[in-house]
């Protein structure tokens, strides 16, 4: 067997084998890939199935990054395990022949890439996978794989956090107490959908790789510069999209705050807020993603925007429709529970595009009396000027949102200039933003740095 440093936290990895799903996530070279297919292999020879699979990519990226690698799976199991990449005898699938102390296993090598191959070996069922950068693979690939095995195993790199990867799967994890204090605040709080059983996350740095000298690593990180999507996902090992962000620098960590961070138990606001407002964005089509997006939003003293709750709606989720009738009722409710939770926001800001909706909400006010002014929205101001004046807010930290407004993090986080225009953002994943923007546009002066 070759040999490994092992750092006591690959150590502590290694033993920990109760679990269902486990999920490593790291920066670049923290030895995650090594580590992993070591306890594999382990789990492999303790497992009473004789089938178990390793995905990546492809064939050549799982050669290089699990198999034929310096410690890697032929390396450190040099003896008793044999790789047939063309198969062998009855098997023509490319596999591995582990001989272990609990009989002959047959490890299948497969690329998730090319579903011809993968659906091969769908009639199986399997003791232990292990999908290499599991964030790249296809989300059907993934829910057919997991459902044939005993244990799953995953690696992946810090990606864009609203994949699916992420909210199907990596986010119902957690990690070990006893390594809580180890995790990045940002990324403990991505780790926020309901926990399911033994389901581990492990996060690892560099610290964690013992075989890491400490030339090397600074090497790697003076490669990378600062301030770049590279940067926070390579050396910080956070998520984020590599290219084409908008609000580049929105940071969970530093923008989003907890109900409790403005209401103590006693119900007391911690922040004077001076005004509030809401903003109310609207797309009707059954066919697309858009949404029907409100936004309500106060304004501190100290010259803080903070998104306090958003509402959301999309007519492709729905059996029945909603009408721009259905939108003022729904908006004006929207309204009072923020109005008895926060305050009133007398004046609200609806898309000036959608006549029909402004109509209906005036409409209802004649009919229930409601005390709402239904404006709509101020457009006058360029997108890209709205969009500077928000990003110089959250480089000075006036800009803040509530952590169960979900869909408007989402947004800041994905939110992406075109390709193949200058200056011209995307139209998708913009609605709460478009509402906050209706919302806050008014009132410009008493925001931000004086």
């Amino acid at each position: 067997m070759g040999k490994i440093k092992l750092s006591p936290k690959f150590k502590a990895y290694i033993k920990h084998t109760d679990f269902n799903f486990e999920f490593l996530e790291s920066c670049t070279h923290a030895g995650k890939s090594t580590v992993g297919i070591i306890k594999f292999m382990f789990l492999v020879a303790m497992s009473p199935k004789k089938f178990h699979v390793i995905a990546a990519l492809d064939l050549g990226v799982a050669e290089r990054n699990l198999i034929n690698k310096d410690c890697g799976l032929l390396d450190v199991f040099d003896g008793c395990a044999e790789y047939y990449p063309r198969g062998k005898d009855k098997i023509s699938m490319p596999h591995i022949v582990y001989d272990t102390p609990n009989g002959q296993k047959i490890i299948y090598v497969l690329g998730y890439a090319d579903k011809a191959r993968w659906v091969k070996v769908l009639g199986s069922q399997f003791g232990v996978i292990f999908v290499d950068e599991a964030n790249k693979a296809d989300i059907s690939f993934i829910q057919e794989i997991t459902m044939r095995a005993d244990q799953c195993m995953f690696t992946q790199n810090p990606d864009d956090p609203n994949l699916d990867w992420y909210a199907q799967y990596v986010n119902h994890s957690r990690p070990l107490p006893e390594y809580v204090d180890d995790y990045p605040a940002q990324l403990l709080k991505m780790l926020d959908r309901p926990q399911k059983e033994k389901w581990v996350h492990w996060y690892f740095t560099f610290d964690d790789n013992a075989a890491l000298s400490p030339d090397k690593r600074q090497k790697i990180i003076n490669a990378v510069p600062k301030g770049t999507k590279q940067y926070l996902t390579k050396i910080l090992g956070l998520r984020g999209r590599s290219t084409g962000l908008v609000f580049l620098n929105f940071d969970r960590a530093r923008h989003v705050l907890k109900k409790a961070d403005l209401i103590d138990k006693e119900g007391r606001k911690k922040e004077r807020f001076v005004m509030f407002t809401a903003g109310l964005d609207t797309a009707y089509s059954q066919k697309s993603a858009d949404t029907i997006a409100m936004v309500f939003q106060g304004i501190t003293e100290d010259r803080e925007i903070i998104v306090l709750d958003e509402r959301i709606y999309n007519n492709k989720d729905l059996e029945t429709p909603i009408a721009p009738s259905d939108t003022a009722r729904n908006f004006v409710d929207f309204l009072e529970r923020n109005r008895i939770e926060w305050g009133l926001a007398r004046n609200v800001f609806i898309d000036s595009a959608d006549a029909a909706t402004i109509s209906e909400l005036n409409k209802y006010k004649r009919a229930k009396g409601c005390i709402y002014i239904f404006n709509p929205a101020y457009k006058k101001m360029k997108i890209t000027d709205r969009i500077v004046l928000q990003t110089g807010w959250l480089h000075t930290g006036h800009y803040k949102v509530l952590d169960h407004c979900k869909e408007h993090i989402r947004e800041l986080e994905s939110y992406s200039w075109l390709d193949n225009k200058d200056n011209t953002p995307e139209d998708a994943n913009d609605h709460t933003i478009n509402a906050s923007q209706y919302g806050f546009l008014p009132y410009i002066t008493m925001i931000g740095a004086q």
